[in-house]
């Protein structure tokens, strides 16, 4: 079903950079706020946020990456890895609001090229929506540089842990700690043996996109745009890179993503408790309750069925529970979405209350005209109650296994409804986009 490949991508000749690779990475470019991305461009004068946010006004900016990456290559700080393989890439962690003294945890997963197919084909399968304006950005950027700049992410099926053995005949490359605390650690698999084994492995699943839909969304219509040369059937440019990681694994971490509705012409918390009450058991809870208890009843209540928490500005909390007796598939907004939409907590919000009930369009959703997307619940909390927006939807993350049963059954959430943790750094590795250059056959 999937089609993987090995790479031979550029990387950072680290003899050249003064910090080694801690100092050149970075995290995926739509969760690099402008503060981060001055620190990150301060740290190192190669770091790679320089190529995937360049400075500069209006499409100026993407001239200015494709400036740098050339620059960066003739001065050999990125070179070729001659002899293609997998990347390992293993990361060490402690989640954020763990316990004080909680063991870390790890994910293994290694960078890949995965063949480029629609999703029609149903063999890399998208979970959310993607907007329009990231698109045309990265697209720009790719057209400039011509380079595959940042690895997605995706999840392919290995229940039995059958890829671990060749996972494990890797070479070392390089350890680096990043300032978030979490250890990264890079190695290469290049035995023929092992390759083939992981390719025949992940071929017999689908490919769940976790992270980076714009990214793949784009790396597809620019290969369509790019001219294949008859003599490379395999040109880079029909090849995406990617970190694989088994979607089986039970430490995937998977955090949720808070709604924070904003500037509605009318909002009233009783109105919203009323409305909601024909298909949800309300229950509030004690006023002014901090972040972290509201999230524990939250879980407890999302073992009941699909829930959110809604808070108010003045202190007032409820947790908003699907009824057991109700059929959503009477529900206004909700009953014409296949039955995997209505188990979601995400689509139940987004259609049950921020559409049905506050009148926020799938359209303005998808704008962001109402709605902020904060991850961290103390903080957004805390705006809330001192006077930032009108009210706050707090989530129970989205379980890996949901998720694909929603991408399985060919649908997709709404944008914003996993945030998988850690990210993947960017600048481990670049692929380049020539249709001139074959991407090796195993």
């Amino acid at each position: 079903m999937a089609d993987i490949a090995p790479l031979a991508p550029l990387r950072y000749d680290t003899s050249r950079v003064a910090g080694g690779l801690a100092s050149v990475v970075a995290p995926p470019y739509d969760v690099i706020s402008p503060a981060d991305r001055a620190a990150l461009a301060a740290r190192d004068p190669y770091n790679i946020v320089r190529l995937i946010l360049p400075e500069g006004d209006g499409d100026a900016k993407y001239a200015r990456a494709a400036q740098l990456f050339s620059q960066w290559r003739d001065a050999q700080v990125l070179v070729r890895d001659p002899v293609p393989g997998f990347y390992r890439y293993d990361q060490s962690f402690v989640p954020p609001g763990a316990a004080p003294g909680a063991a870390p945890l790890s994910r293994r997963g290694f960078l890949a090229l995965v063949r480029l197919v629609p999703f029609s084909d149903r063999v890399v399968l998208p979970h959310e929506r993607t907007l329009s304006g990231p698109k045309e950005d990265r697209l720009k950027l790719l057209r400039a540089t011509q380079a595959n700049l940042s690895p997605g992410f995706m999840l392919y099926s290995d229940p039995r842990a059958q890829l671990h053995g060749p996972l494990d005949r890797a070479a070392a490359l390089a350890e680096f700690r990043t300032s978030d605390g979490v250890s990264h650690k890079l190695a290469k698999v290049r035995d023929p043996d092992a390759v083939r084994a992981i390719v025949e492995g992940v071929s017999r699943s689908t490919l769940l996109i976790a992270d980076g839909h714009h990214r793949y969304e784009t790396a597809l219509r620019y290969s369509r745009e790019a001219v294949t040369n008859p003599a490379h059937p395999r040109g880079e440019h029909l090849y995406f890179m990617t970190f694989l990681a088994n979607g089986d694994d039970p430490n995937l971490v998977v955090f949720p993503t808070h709604r924070h509705v904003h500037s509605l012409g009318h909002f009233s918390f009783e109105e919203l408790l009323k409305g909601a009450r024909p298909y949800f058991d309300v229950r509030e809870l004690d006023p002014g309750l901090a972040a972290g208890a509201i999230l524990d009843a939250l879980r407890l209540a999302g073992a009941s069925g699909a829930s959110v928490a809604a808070a108010a500005p003045d202190g007032r909390v409820a947790l908003l529970t699907v009824r057991s007796a109700v059929s959503l598939a009477d529900h206004p907004t909700l009953g014409p979405k296949p039955p995997v939409l209505r188990e979601a907590d995400v689509s139940v919000l987004h259609a049950g209350i921020l559409e049905h009930i506050l009148g926020i369009t799938p359209e303005a959703q998808a704008a962001k005209t109402n709605l902020w997307y904060p991850q961290d619940a103390v903080a957004a909390l805390g705006d809330l109650r001192a006077g930032r927006g009108q009210a706050l939807f707090l989530m129970n993350s989205t379980p890996v296994a949901e998720v694909r049963r929603v991408a399985e059954a060919g649908e997709v959430m709404p944008q914003k409804s996993t945030f998988f943790y850690p990210k993947v750094m960017t600048g481990l590795a670049i692929h380049t986009l020539d249709p001139a250059r074959s991407v090796p056959v195993v």
